[in-house]
């Protein structure tokens, strides 16, 4: 077993939505101090003295720190990142939490690049709201890939309690922009690195992963499209000669209403909507999206920021609890594959 427990820094996303309610509802379930240390990134105080919470909810108390570095195990930590003041303004999104979603994001990471977190779990921000000139990313995804000079990375949706991994080939991109994106080297490459997650962030040692076709059908033997035969079909061709258990192309309505998906260790879908909108019908309240590829753990819920419900103490926090638990097991099989084979 590690020697501690993982430092988990959570970034707060937009302050209007209801990233706030789900790290204060996730935080309340005192049993997280005993496999994580939790630090927030934000001011405590503006984050839930204030929070719109029922009069008989629980108060949290934060060891407030200018530092990372001076975090203590055993308890809650916030690390101010803005001195601004202003007042949470739930449902009612402006420059301000856009502001406070990027400084969060930024001070977690540039913490968890100098080693004084192990991991980070982001809170949902939005993207059109956090843009700014210092920051043009579509997402978490992309910013964290640049940040950490990660060639690619993959987008991946896990709900390990059903045994269900959705990862995708394009991430954010206009699907009329889908099939000009889509090369050879790509879905190389994305495979590769889901490969790579199953056995170092998952210890599947023989992983089987199915590939998704692009048009109805997969292609209807090139009548609805020839992608499948002209593309996917000779990459997945090459991963079985290498000796991989790669499958496919698979009809993705049929794929998954059959529930075919269940043989796989994981599904490799070819754009965003093919792979999310079969994963949050089935694991909404409580799948995570795993950003694999990095040489850092990211985590976050698989929903949004909710702006309709911020504020009202609705928000179902199983998914960033979900993405916590999911960030200190990818952490231990990484930590437990770093250690001489002598030591395990």
């Amino acid at each position: 077993m590690p020697h501690q427990l993982p430092r988990l820094g959570f970034s707060v996303g937009d302050l209007a939505g209801i990233g706030p309610e789900v790290i204060y509802k996730t935080l309340l379930d005192e049993r997280l101090l005993k496999i994580c240390t939790p630090v927030v990134y934000g001011t405590a105080t503006a984050l839930f003295d204030d929070f719109p919470t029922p009069p008989d909810a629980e108060h949290l108390t934060f060891r407030q720190l200018r530092d990372a570095a001076d975090i203590a195990p055993g308890r809650l930590n916030a690390v101010t990142c803005w001195e601004e003041d202003f007042t949470l303004a739930p449902g009612q999104p402006s420059p301000a939490t856009g502001a406070a979603a990027r400084e969060s994001l930024l001070c977690a990471a540039r913490d968890l690049k100098a080693g004084k977190l192990d991991a980070i779990v982001t809170a949902p921000i939005s993207k059109d709201n956090t843009q700014a000139d210092n920051f043009r990313y579509p997402g978490h995804t992309e910013f964290l890939t640049s940040f950490f000079e990660a060639p690619e990375s993959l987008m991946f949706l896990v709900d390990e309690d059903a045994g269900l991994r959705i990862a995708t080939v394009t991430g954010h991109v206009p699907l009329k922009d889908v099939p000009a994106r889509l090369t050879r080297e790509l879905l190389r490459t994305k495979i590769t690195l889901l490969l790579k997650s199953l056995k170092q962030d998952f210890g599947i040692l023989k992983p089987r992963i199915a590939v998704l076709g692009l048009n109805p059908h997969a292609g209807e033997n090139g009548l609805l499209g020839s992608e499948e035969g002209d593309l996917v079909s000779p990459v997945i061709q090459q991963f079985v000669q290498d000796g991989h258990l790669v499958l496919g192309p698979f009809p993705a309505d049929g794929y998954f209403g059959t529930q075919q998906f269940r043989q796989f260790d994981a599904t490799l879908a070819l754009y965003h909507d093919q792979g999310l909108i079969p994963f949050k019908l089935m694991a909404f309240e409580r799948g995570v999206n795993f950003t694999a590829g990095l040489p850092v753990v990211r985590t976050s819920p698989d929903h949004g920021t909710a702006y309709g419900i911020a504020g009202q103490y609705r928000a179902d926090e199983s998914s960033f609890r979900a993405a916590v638990y999911l960030a200190c097991e990818v952490w231990k099989q990484r930590w437990k594959n770093a250690q001489p084979r002598s030591a395990r």
